[in-house]
């Protein structure tokens, strides 16, 4: 099994014909991800890669039947028109690749997303992949470099950096761990999705044994995570990388993604790192020390 995504899920790309979006649907393709069309407005008629592109997501279902999940990748300022367009269509999984939308518009999306019983990834994310079964975004880049970072295995991986997904997924298909499903999350304060709500598939999916986390100051993830762990009693071993560390005490200061601003206290490194580590989770002080405590944890049995 995998989390999110199969190897028959049927997606869309909305804003299809812009530059990132056309070289998107190109690697998702060669990658064996099943597109059935792509949106965007006043272009209908077109194709890209043999992709056909409509005007309004109504008309791919009215001709492809309803289909599980879009990957959005228009301008910020038409982003929520675009996801409330998905959602009342009824589609059920939307990712946002899309970086610099107002919190308050993100807010407004994931509020209704709810309501219709859907899920968001991002924004500012690079998808989904489940290893060898198909890929859902931006993430891994090229097929031929997706293909040589990922395996298929038995690792679950969440990261709130697009770029260390591949990188953690690369280490550990070098020391042998495959994955199961790997999540980029996205960087902004807001988000469709944490760590804590991606936790319940993982643990009810049979495949994944382990998880590992690449992770950032800012915010309040990991001390929900933390708790969703102890609450849950997890049956899952789980292993963080947390950058950043000389951030600490550094209020205020953002570093990288829009989600890293350390407010307070409880947002630094230091005290995520107490959190975790009260919860169970091991933390790796360099990415290439994840696959060790990993084989670790599994042989301890937890």
């Amino acid at each position: 099994m995998s989390i999110l995504i199969r190897k028959d899920t049927r997606f869309i790309v909305q804003g299809i014909t812009g530059r990132e979006a056309v070289n998107l649907t190109r690697e998702n393709l060669e990658y064996g991800a099943k597109i059935v069309g792509g949106v965007t407005p006043g272009r209908a008629g077109r194709d890209i890669y043999g992709v056909p592109v409509y005007d309004c997501v109504r008309d791919i279902v009215k001709e492809h039947g309803q289909v599980e999940g879009s990957v959005v990748s228009v301008p910020p300022k038409f982003t929520k028109d675009a996801v409330f367009e998905a959602l009342e269509n009824g589609i059920e999984l939307i990712v946002i690749v899309t970086e610099n939308i107002p919190r308050r518009e993100v807010a407004q999306m994931v509020e209704l997303a709810s309501l219709r019983g859907a899920r968001i990834i991002g924004p500012n994310c690079l998808g989904i992949i489940s290893p060898d079964e198909a890929k859902m975004g931006g993430v891994g880049g090229p097929a031929a470099n997706t293909r040589q970072a990922y395996k298929k295995g038995n690792i679950g991986v969440m990261s709130r950096s697009g770029g260390m997904t591949t990188e953690i997924a690369s280490t550990l298909t070098a020391a042998g761990l495959g994955q199961s499903t790997c999540v980029s999350i996205g960087g902004d304060a807001i988000i469709g999705t944490t760590y804590a709500e991606l936790m319940p598939l993982f643990e009810a999916d049979s495949e994944t044994q382990a998880i590992a986390i690449y992770s950032e100051p800012g915010g309040r993830m990991e001390a929900e995570l933390a708790e969703w762990i102890t609450e849950n009693d997890s049956r899952l071993p789980v292993v963080a990388f947390m950058a950043g560390r000389f951030m600490d005490e550094m209020k205020g200061m953002r570093f990288g993604h829009a989600g890293t601003i350390v407010e307070g206290k409880e947002d630094t490194t230091t005290e995520k790192i107490k959190r975790m580590e009260a919860a169970g989770i091991s933390v790796a002080e360099r990415i290439e020390e994840i696959p060790d405590l990993l084989k670790k944890r599994l042989e301890e049995g937890k």
